[in-house]
């Protein structure tokens, strides 16, 4: 069995070395494994710290962005590089737990394309971040037939054909599940993970992502109901703007003659 693990990583300089020592414990079970850092622009150290586990340990491997470019583009490369037959991501801020991958990969080989996580019981701000996640996550639900507690858990598992196909773009990472089943990759199952406490630094996202998420998720249900057939949406709204404008032209026209 092989498994590749992408880590996006910005900023987490305190974090890199314990969670390496936790992936290799939970790994043991695997074959043969890989870890991919992708560093998404880090202004620390972080990439220094990459480079020397990448010397120490053959195999773990980092890309390293110019700037950074967000989740989405650092997930998309990680998966264009990984070489495993299981696919998991996680996030590098020890708020995800590695003790979870066996299970997800035990899932994956019962039939699974993807196991996403659930952070059923949550470490943070309840008013700033469980709340609008919340709300955020029964919106996905309703707009795209996926029945997910957390859409935009860090930690997910994935054979590796999902991970090779689905095309993460923008903020869409938020939205892996959805652009799975728009592949044909159905069978999405959960699987209730450990949230832990963050040790080091703060969040990298601001409330401002929930706003974004919100028309994110409008652009993933349009395209799920009228991506092939966008003049069913268009053709709808030019005919009641025509009917409008010739309502409107009839009358002034009426006015001007015989009033």
């Amino acid at each position: 069995m092989n498994v590749s693990v992408v880590l996006p990583v910005l900023n987490e300089i305190e974090s890199l070395s314990s969670l390496i020592d936790e992936l290799k414990v939970n790994l043991e079970f695997v074959n043969d494994w890989e870890i991919i850092f992708v560093d998404d622009g880090s202004e620390d150290s972080s990439w220094d710290i990459i480079i020397e586990l990448s010397k120490k340990f053959k195999n773990i491997s980092g890309i390293r962005f110019t700037k950074n470019y967000g989740k989405s583009q650092a997930l998309h490369a990680g998966f264009k590089s990984a070489r495993g037959d299981f696919i998991v991501t996680l996030d590098a801020d020890l708020q995800d737990s590695p003790e979870e991958i066996t299970k997800m990969i035990d899932l994956l080989n019962d039939g699974y394309d993807l196991i996403s996580g659930w952070k059923k019981k949550r470490y943070d701000s309840i008013l700033f971040k469980n709340l609008p996640s919340k709300l955020f996550n029964w919106a996905a639900r309703r707009v795209s037939g996926i029945k997910l507690h957390d859409f935009n858990c860090g930690i997910k598992a994935y054979k590796k054909e999902v991970a090779k196909t689905i095309n993460i773009y923008g903020e869409m990472h938020r939205f892996i599940p959805v652009l799975a089943a728009q592949e044909g990759f159905n069978k999405i199952g959960e699987q209730i993970v450990k949230h832990q406490a963050r040790q080091f630094g703060k969040t990298k996202f601001g409330s401002d992502r929930f706003f974004r998420g919100f028309f994110d998720l409008l652009t993933i249900w349009f395209i799920n109901k009228f991506g092939k057939r966008p003049m069913h949406f268009f053709g709808l709204w030019g005919s009641f703007m025509l009917l409008i404008g010739f309502a409107f032209t009839a009358y002034l026209g009426f006015e001007k003659l015989f009033l």
